[in-house]
């Protein structure tokens, strides 16, 4: 008290209005905020997780697609490439375009760039692997799959390939093996030989050399077991022509299927003889109608996945013709899928990539000169073969006009007229079928103005697209393990419970032993390529 008035200082601290009062009251405020962000992040979450989790009265569908090496300048490349061909506006858009929602990250467990094995257990397991590991952890111990739970809980499951079904991708949502090359062994589980029985009701691709006993010609095998009567006597309809394709009608019960159409890999869009083999759309399109008939009368539904293999093969090779018709007829499936997605409501679509492929760059620096902006998809349009199928040619011709039939090979097959001398000797020259092919795709790429960075894989983020109810949940960037979480959401599967029965009835029928045969793909198309020789 001072001259009769209260110090201010006084009266601060008899109200509790004092410095320390101040510094409680900043204390509790913060300490309220901050719960009402944790509180608000808790119900977002669960929000979230009750609108994956929640199953209605409609029955779920997924429909996984995976556009094997497809980066996003790939996308750029056929779109560009299809607007020069078609005469279509600046502005036009992709039936993938439409669906972007954001981008997956592709790293594995022990590399920045991962393979095809360890790319598709991350979608089918939910969890970052080794490269060449094919439905198992890092410590070679398998792991449930989204494709395995789905069947336990009674949806109807399917896989089409334009690959060997045994290949990666495929082989990664049916098997467990420690080495992708173990075809063999992944086409006995394939068909049911294995722990759980057999998981998947429909089989459609190429491969078929790994179902056929070793005196059988063109078998891949080492062994006598002939699949193909083993699938039949475990109740697969085993089927591999187009005939038999065209014939089959689906009904209800008339799973297991089982349709490979080749020995290996099926020809690229570019080469494709449709009286013999099936597009992607069409086998998409079969595989559709047969799992809708076999839940038609359940309320569970079903999960199939799609792979445009060979879209990865052209870039291994990087064959810029190849690489656009796979591309392009990919596209159509997804046209086709996104339809029956407006027709099925509770089917969602994903697709997705397992890695980026040929590290495409729609630039090529032809001189030391600083480069044009430019490059031309014109000499793409002239070519009328992959350049595989033209290596095949050459590596095959050794008669006296071969140097007149190099020339004729290029013009008719490449449509270049204006090659150099050094390109026919080179040619002329004893190569491997894979270098005969790189050669010959470089012509083009050199003409059109390419660029690729590896005849592997890259590390880049993939586009990520999706379609259907939920999938906003994906928009941004991911890593590819979330594509895996998200399908077991929606589904309400168990992977843990799978992966427990998997260890404990045999923990050991994954593994190699003494006997275990490793493919090296004595077919020349590509996986992973090698130089030197006549594998891939």
């Amino acid at each position: 008290m001072s001259n009769g008035r209260l110090d201010p200082a006084e009266t601060e601290r008899l109200l509790s209005f004092g410095p320390e009062r101040r510094k409680t009251r900043r204390e509790l405020c913060f300490v309220c905020f901050t719960a009402l962000i944790i509180v608000g992040v808790i119900i977002g979450s669960i929000a979230v997780w009750v609108s994956l989790s929640y199953v209605d009265s409609g029955k779920r569908n997924v429909i996984l697609m995976i556009s094997d090496g497809f980066g996003p300048a790939s996308e750029t490349f056929a779109r560009t490439y299809k607007q020069y061909v078609t005469k279509l506006e600046y502005n036009y858009v992709t039936p993938l375009d439409e669906i972007l929602v954001g981008s997956s990250r592709t790293r594995s467990f022990d590399s920045l760039v991962t393979d095809s094995a360890a790319g598709a257990t991350a979608f089918s397991c939910g969890i970052k692997t080794y490269n060449g590991a094919i439905g198992v952890n890092p410590k070679k111990e398998p792991c449930g799959n989204i494709l395995e739970s789905a069947k336990y809980l009674g949806l109807a499951t399917g896989l089409v390939a334009t690959s060997s079904i045994t290949d990666a991708t495929p082989a990664s949502f049916s098997a467990h093996v420690v080495n992708r090359f173990m075809e063999s062994d992944i086409a006995v589980q394939q068909i049911g030989d294995r722990p759980l029985g057999r998981q998947v009701d429909l089989m459609i691709g190429g491969g078929r050399c790994f179902f056929l006993p070793n005196h059988t010609a063109g078998s891949c095998r080492i062994d006598e077991r002939d699949l193909v009567i083993e699938s039949k006597k475990r109740g697969f309809k085993f089927f591999s022509t187009r005939k038999e394709f065209d014939d089959l009608e689906p009904v209800e019960n008339n799973l297991p299927l089982l349709g490979l159409f080749t020995l290996d890999n099926m020809s690229y869009e570019i080469d494709r003889d449709p009286t013999q083999e099936p597009s992607l759309k069409e086998m998409s399109e079969k595989a559709l109608k047969f799992l809708e008939a076999a839940t038609a009368n359940s309320d569970k539904g079903f999960f199939l996945m799609i792979e445009g293999s060979n879209i990865d093969n052209a870039a291994h090779a990087n064959d810029p013709a190849a690489h656009a018709h796979e591309i392009l007829a990919y596209h159509d499936t997804i046209s086709l899928v996104k339809k029956y997605v407006d027709e099925h409501p509770g089917t969602v679509m994903i697709s997705v990539s397992d890695h980026e492929t040929g590290g495409l760059s729609l630039a090529r620096q032809l001189t030391s000169d600083y480069p044009e902006y430019l490059w031309y998809p014109e000499p793409i349009t002239r070519v009328k073969n992959s350049s595989y199928v033209l290596s095949q040619l050459l590596l095959n011709y050794w008669n006296k006009d071969r140097i007149e039939y190099i020339k004729n090979t290029i013009r008719n097959g490449l449509g270049i007229e204006d090659f150099e001398d050094y390109a026919i000797n080179w040619l002329n020259e004893s190569h491997a079928q894979v270098e005969y092919e790189m050669f010959l795709a470089n012509m083009t790429n050199f003409k059109a103005q390419l660029g690729w960075a590896t005849h592997g894989h890259s590390s880049i983020d993939v586009n990520l697209y999706a379609y259907g109810q939920n999938t906003e949940v994906l928009r941004g960037n991911h890593e590819n393990t979330d594509i895996g979480d998200f399908i077991t959401k929606y589904l309400n599967l168990d992977l843990d419970f799978i992966t427990r029965k998997l260890n404990s009835n045999n923990d050991t029928f994954h593994q190699a032993t003494d006997s275990t045969h490793f493919h090296g793909d004595k077919f020349n198309h590509h996986h992973e390529i090698k130089f030197g020789d006549n594998h891939n």
